[in-house]
């Protein structure tokens, strides 16, 4: 009696890969899982394939799959947000002056856009200002902004 690799193999075998994936974690595994399952569904419609086929199938189609991974679906997922950049995102931008600062109180500025999901900051400023004066962020202190006259 001889050993021969069925197409139901191939698919419990990739489906066995893509479900290590949740120890691993890793995202590489599995896509040579689904080239495993890839393989097996090949060979419903051609059960005399060569078992040297299958595997080149299978090799073949697992580097398709992660070379796929690499150039063009991942590089899609890249965070591009300015989230835990928020001292660079802010430094330098400029507002109007909508409340004056005076002792322990702090102002408030307005910007033109939305600058990290909120159009009005609470501000520190070390030089006078008056409601309307275009002020530009120089530096960060807690949730304030510290401003001086642009």
């Amino acid at each position: 009696m001889e050993f021969a690799i069925e197409y139901w193999h191939w698919i419990i075998f990739g489906i066995a890969l893509m479900l290590s994936e949740i120890f691993i974690g890793s995202f590489f595994i599995f896509w040579f899982g689904a080239a495993a399952v890839v393989v097996g569904l090949l060979i419903l419609p051609l059960p005399d394939m060569s078992p040297t086929a299958q595997l080149i199938i299978w090799v073949v189609s697992s580097a398709a799959f992660v070379l796929a991974w690499f150039k063009l679906i991942k590089p899609l997922n890249i965070d591009k947000t300015k989230a835990g950049l928020s001292k660079e995102a802010l430094i330098g931008e400029i507002g109007q002056v909508l409340q004056v600062p005076s002792g322990d109180k702090r102002g408030k500025v307005r910007f033109p856009a939305p600058v990290l999901g909120s159009d009005e900051w609470l501000i520190i400023s070390h030089e006078t200002v008056s409601i309307g004066d275009r002020v530009s962020v120089v530096d960060l202190s807690g949730n304030a902004l510290i401003v001086k006259k642009a």
